[in-house]
């Protein structure tokens, strides 16, 4: 049954890919596991703007709570709109014969996200919103054309309209139109923060590997350090 959840999310995301179009410039972007403070902002992004029509079904509240550093009583407090229990899996409430009434298709469920794409493709296509009045909902997206998908943040970007495309880079060029409540450089932190959260969302056990990694490594120097002075031992009558 988790075999075939799973190839299902890929066959979801991978026609997704190729309704995108041509691949055109993607910004790249620095994650961090490490940076709690930065995981937890991401993770609080998530639980209030995508939470509502997106799930991240392989996830439960206390587990991210747990690897983040963040008690029951904030996530109770804090994070449980879509849930009553720590120990709920992240889903939407939002059913998906509503989902597809009203957006066109269900949206995807974005725990694994950040493996079928990556990093710089979510942080590149989250700012890269603008408004078109050929689009039923009066938003489209320069890395994802016609995408269902409204943009969930405007009130943190603002809008922007699409003024053209450098021709050395292919960049697209935006201007602002109305300024949202965060500026252009605290909208790309925040954005930062919310893909460094779903590169997590998507392996969570990176965390604890990353953290093994670092004793094993401590571990094989001492051996190593050991292994020097006990062949110096044996072999000092010899020299």
């Amino acid at each position: 049954m988790k075999r075939l959840l799973f190839a299902s999310i890929l066959v979801l995301f991978s026609s997704t890919s190729l309704a995108s179009g041509p691949e055109i410039h993607v910004d790249s972007v620095y994650v961090n596991l490490s940076d709690k403070a930065s995981l937890q902002r991401g993770a609080r992004l998530f639980v209030n703007y995508c939470l509502s029509c997106h799930s991240a079904a392989y996830m439960r509240y206390n587990r991210m709570g747990e690897d983040l550093g963040i008690s029951n009583a904030v996530l109770k407090e804090n994070f449980l709109f879509a849930a009553d229990k720590v120990g709920d899996l992240m889903v939407t409430n939002m059913s998906a014969q509503d989902a597809k009434r009203w957006f066109g298709v269900a949206p995807p469920d974005l725990t694994l996200a950040a493996r079928v794409r990556n990093a710089d493709w979510i942080y590149t296509y989250l700012r890269s919103f603008y408004l078109d009045d050929k689009s039923p909902g009066g938003w489209n997206n320069t890395l994802f054309e016609n995408v269902a998908m409204p943009h969930v943040l405007y009130g943190l970007q603002g809008s922007q309209r699409l003024v053209g495309t450098d021709p050395e880079t292919q960049k697209p060029e935006f201007g602002l139109v109305k300024q949202g409540a965060m500026t252009p450089a605290e909208y790309d932190d925040a954005i930062r923060d919310l893909t460094n959260f779903m590169v997590y969302l998507a392996e969570p056990i990176k965390l604890k590997r990353h953290t093994i990694g670092v004793f094993v490594i401590a571990f094989l120097v001492i051996l190593l350090i050991l292994a020097y002075l006990l062949k110096k031992e044996y072999w000092r009558d010899i020299h």
